[in-house]
C-alpha cells in the first residue's frame, strides 16, 4: 500500500481483510509512504504491518520504490491517497498490477492537482448530479488507466466539498477493499489489450447511487450483489 494523508482507506483494507480471515486473497505487507509523518504509517505500524518512507523531497534518505518492491516481494500494489506520480519503471514492470482509488469520476475529474477537495469542488461546479470515487489501474500517467470501478454518489441541495466528500469516502471505504480482494484474488485482470477482463461492476444498471440514509451493512449487501450479479 502506498499512502500520503490519513490512511482511512488503508484501515478500511485492512479491517476487510481481517474480516474475510481465510477466504482474503492475500496480506498487507508493507506500507510505504512519501511523507514520514502520514498517520497511514501509524495506522500500519498498530496492525503490525512493516512500514517505509519513500525518497522524497519530503524525505531525502528514504528508500527507493523499486528496492523496497522487491526486497518485500510485492505481488499488488494498492494507492489509496498517494498524491506522487508512481515511477513509469514501476508501473511498466508492474502493468496490471497497480491500482488505485480516486475520489471522482474519470476522466472528467483528475489529472495533476486534481485531489482531495479539488476535485468535489470541481464536480460541484460542473452542475453533474453525481460524484463517486473511480477506482482504476495504474499507468504512467496521473489518474489514467482503464476503470475496474466506479459508484455514483448523489451530489445533494446544499453540498459543499466536503459534505459531498464525507458520502465520497464512505463509498470509497466500500468499494476500494472488495476491488482489490477481487484483482489479488485473479478475478479482475488487466489485459494485453488495455482492456479488464470482468470489471468489478458487470453491469452497472445493478448498482444504485449510494442512498445515505442506509447503513453500511445495507450498502454492502448493494455492492456485492452488484459484483457477483
Amino acid at each position: 500500500m502506498l499512502a500520503s494523508g490519513r490512511g482511512s482507506n488503508l484501515q478500511a483494507l485492512i479491517d476487510h481483510f481481517h474480516a474475510l480471515g481465510g477466504r482474503r486473497a492475500g496480506d498487507i505487507v508493507l506500507v510505504a509512504s512519501d511523507r514520514p509523518d502520514a498517520h497511514a504509517l501509524t495506522r500500519a505500524a498498530t496492525a503490525g504491518i512493516a512500514t517505509a518512507t519513500i525518497a522524497s523531497r519530503r524525505a531525502p534518505a528514504g528508500d527507493d520504490l523499486g528496492a523496497l518492491l522487491e526486497r518485500y516481494r510485492i505481488d499488488l500494489l494498492a494507492l489509496a491517497g498517494y498524491l506522487q506520480l508512481v515511477p513509469a519503471e514501476i508501473t511498466r514492470a508492474y502493468a496490471g498490477r497497480v491500482v488505485n482509488v480516486h475520489p471522482g469520476p474519470l476522466p472528467a475529474f483528475g489529472g495533476p492537482g486534481m485531489y482531495g477537495s479539488r476535485v468535489h469542488r470541481a464536480v460541484l461546479a460542473s452542475g453533474r448530479p453525481f460524484g463517486g470515487p473511480t477506482i482504476h489501474f495504474v499507468d504512467e500517467q496521473y489518474d489514467h488507466g482503464a476503470t475496474i470501478a466506479f459508484w455514483p454518489v448523489p451530489v445533494l441541495a446544499g453540498d459543499d466539498e466536503h459534505a459531498l466528500a464525507d458520502r465520497v469516502l464512505r463509498a470509497e471505504h466500500l468499494l476500494f477493499p472488495r476491488v482489490v480482494q477481487a484483482v489479488a484474488g485473479g478475478l479482475v485482470r488487466l489485459e494485453a489489450s488495455g482492456t479488464v477482463s470482468a470489471p468489478f461492476i458487470r453491469d452497472e444498471s445493478s448498482l444504485l447511487p449510494l442512498d445515505p440514509r442506509l447503513d453500511d451493512s445495507s450498502l454492502s449487501r448493494i455492492l456485492d450483489a452488484a459484483h457477483s450479479a
